[in-house]
């Protein structure tokens, strides 16, 4: 509960008490009347601020997850709770920036009322919702005193999707680990033999070897690891022509990050001052709503470096920037992944032809639409 009162107010009250001491002090009777009216004013202004609704107020959203363009619909049911019939009220719905003014009709003892609400989803973002509060205040605006009945609701509006099923079978497979270089005591894929030490588990003896030399002989394996793929997204503003690419570059991560995920591989997903959630779609998806431009954000030529510090294990990386950074510091950012580790870099460009130049372990692929994003994975695969 806060009661306030608007700079309206204060003058109003200003002007009164000035008033009162010229016409006290002069013998203004036309001043301490103006005075005295605004004295008046405030003083009811005040009064009908006074008093408190018996309401009981639910703040219901049909769906707290959409896409872009889906309709977000909700309710605000208010409910009677007092003895007697209440007096018409008004409510406010703060909806991100903007606020919905509701009007209540009298209430019996016991009655409800409900406020149907929809909310615009043009955008990607993160909106909240509430908290629901009612307003008493004087028809001048004057005083006002709000009484908060629900808490916010979040309501994420998801970016677009693309399916990826079968288009990234190639790039992303992930069978029985794949082959390091690592020498290994203990793992799946066998690369030769060696004399046996004291400590060595004796389940990998090899006992014809060991029977032909007359010394013991255990295996050694190379280390195995599942695929790990690396998401990285560019949230420098110098990165990208326009917003519209900005929104082109989160739906390709996405898209990408849903379909990783779908398939039970290791994920790393990094974008802003941190990795987002990827435990599951729907929490990677929240994360990705939120997203924005930032002046400290990492631009295309850091990437690498994210990889490197925050995903270390990755087999696969993808880093996705916009349309400004050229060639040479895209290839700059890419330098600095892990040797042997697959990287594709991907140039979001609005209304560009889907290209794809592959050197060694590197991709450079430029993408104009997210529609063309399985063909690009089929040719980064290719």
């Amino acid at each position: 509960m806060s009661l306030r009162i608007s700079p309206l107010g204060w003058g109003v009250a200003a002007v009164a008490v000035v008033a009162l001491v010229l016409g006290r002090r002069f013998g203004w009777l036309e001043a301490a009347a103006l005075g005295s009216a605004l004295v008046a004013v405030v003083v009811v202004a005040l009064l009908l601020t006074a008093g408190r609704s018996r309401y009981q107020v639910r703040l219901d959203m049909a769906d707290r997850r959409v896409r872009i363009g889906e309709r977000a619909v909700g309710r605000v049911e208010v409910r009677n709770v007092g003895r007697r019939r209440s007096l018409p009220s008004r409510i406010e719905l703060p909806v991100g920036a903007a606020v919905a003014d509701l009007g209540v009709p009298g209430l019996a003892a016991g009655a409800t009322h409900d406020e149907l609400f929809a909310i615009p989803t043009s955008r990607r973002a993160v909106v909240v919702v509430g908290p629901v509060r009612s307003v008493r205040g004087d028809p001048f605006g004057l005083a006002r005193r709000s009484v908060l009945w629900t808490q916010p609701v979040d309501l994420y509006v998801h970016p677009l999707l693309v399916s990826l099923a079968g288009a990234s079978a190639g790039l992303l497979r992930d069978l029985e680990g794949q082959s390091t270089r690592d020498l290994s005591d203990s793992d799946l894929s066998f690369h030769a033999l060696r004399d046996y030490v004291a400590g060595d588990d004796r389940r990998y003896i090899h006992w014809r070897t060991t029977a032909r030399r007359g010394s013991l002989m255990v295996k050694q394996f190379e280390d195995t690891r599942r695929t790990q793929t690396a998401l990285v997204l560019a949230t420098d503003p110098r990165d990208y022509a326009d917003d519209d690419e900005f929104e082109l570059a989160v739906s390709v991560v996405a898209s990408v990050g849903v379909q990783t995920i779908r398939e039970e591989r290791d994920l790393a997903v990094l974008a802003g001052p941190g990795a987002l959630r990827v435990q599951t779609p729907a929490l990677l998806l929240d994360d990705c709503s939120g997203l924005e431009l930032a002046p400290s954000g990492a631009g295309a030529a850091l990437l690498g470096r994210r990889v490197a510090r925050e995903a270390p294990d990755a087999s696969v990386a993808m880093l996705v920037s916009g349309s400004v950074p050229a060639e040479s510091d895209l290839r700059l950012g890419a330098r600095h992944v892990a040797t042997g580790t697959r990287t594709v870099v991907v140039r979001c460009e609005r209304g560009a032809d889907v290209s794809v130049r592959t050197q060694g372990s590197l991709s450079l692929a430029t993408i104009g639409t997210l529609d063309d994003l399985p063909r690009l994975m089929r040719r980064v695969v290719a």
